[in-house]
């Protein structure tokens, strides 16, 4: 018998995913911390943040944002922000997602609650639906708590004007959230949540729709990033149609008598899952549920924090402004 024939086989990389995360043959998993878009960080001060711990067991953390100095002598509304990523990459600490909740802070004049969840492919789908959930009950320990964080006391930040986003896989958590949570999310007392705002939310299914495709192969989320996240981060041996990612496919149960809180969907039209989307909103909208549908011209995927330019992020926060000056007081 040769040497050759000895030699243990070298392991390989078997899946690639944006150069960030590598599967090789002997399952092994390398991840890198660098971010997949280069965007420098503008932060000028006029807002705080910090990290906090939110889930021991897991070492989960979150980040929040406030206002240096606020321009109105109210409670802050809080507004929660869970970053997108295909399940498989995307950290509160990217300069795109920390920019993004800057903004957010001052614009709105809020509180901005940004959480991390669990990765796939080394946790898969439920765990970072159950880590959205678990984001929401830490605002509820706090609020009933007496000695919460400084930055959540009652006197600082109101817990009955909550709204929570998320982009592209975060809206998806934010999807189920407003499922499992209804309407008046009763479950949160004395937390009371007024909103769900979902960009560019990262559905799938097993049946192409035509903006899946016909997208060229070069946009930011094309199809075989698309695959390469769901098969990362499906549970072994499921399709795209599961429950959890296709919300009206054959195993999906009916939403049809579910009651929700208003949800506000925005899609950039270049986006391959656009259809998709807008069949999730007309369904909904059937079905008598309080939807609301903005499309941006010429924006592919999650636009909403990638997009520099000033037109683009002022027209996408005044949506986002309108929408919750809406159900602010309701």
């Amino acid at each position: 018998m040769s040497n050759t024939d000895n030699a243990t086989t070298v392991p390989y990389v078997v899946e690639d995913c944006r150069g960030r995360l590598q599967l090789y043959s002997d399952g092994s998993i390398v991840r890198s911390s660098q971010p997949v878009a280069d965007i420098p960080l503008h932060d000028d001060a006029s807002v705080l943040w910090k990290d906090v711990l939110f889930d021991p067991v897991h070492n989960l953390h979150l980040r929040l944002y406030k206002p240096s100095s606020s321009s109105t002598n109210s409670k802050l509304p809080i507004y929660y922000f869970i970053h997108g990523g295909g399940f498989c990459l995307g950290s509160r600490t990217w300069p795109n997602f920390h920019n993004y909740c800057l903004r957010l802070s001052s614009e709105l004049q809020a509180l901005i609650i940004s959480p991390d969840y669990w990765l796939a492919p080394e946790n898969r789908l439920p765990a970072a639906i159950e880590d959205g959930f678990s984001t929401v009950k830490w605002l509820q320990t706090q609020a009933v708590s007496d000695n919460p964080d400084s930055w959540l006391t009652a006197q600082g930040v109101d817990f009955r004007r909550v709204f929570i986003s998320g982009d592209s896989a975060g809206g998806d958590i934010v999807h189920h959230l407003a499922v499992r949570l209804g309407a008046g999310s009763l479950a949160m007392e004395p937390v009371q949540i007024r909103g769900y705002i979902l960009t560019n939310p990262f559905f799938g299914g097993t049946v192409r729709t035509r903006s899946e495709a016909e997208g060229p192969a070069e946009s930011f989320l094309n199809l075989e990033h698309i695959d390469m996240y769901w098969s990362l981060s499906l549970p072994v041996g499921e399709t795209a149609d599961h429950p959890l990612v296709n919300p009206f496919g054959p195993a999906s149960p009916s939403l049809e008598s579910v009651a929700l809180e208003p949800i506000l969907v925005v899609v950039g039209d270049k986006d391959l899952l656009r259809d998709r989307i807008e069949d999730y909103v007309r369904s909904l909208k059937e079905w008598g549920k309080d939807i609301q549908f903005v499309e941006f011209e010429g924006e592919q995927h999650s636009f909403i924090t990638l997009n520099q330019q000033p037109a683009v992020a002022n027209k996408s926060m005044q949506i986002i402004k309108d929408f919750i000056a809406k159900y602010n007081s309701v």
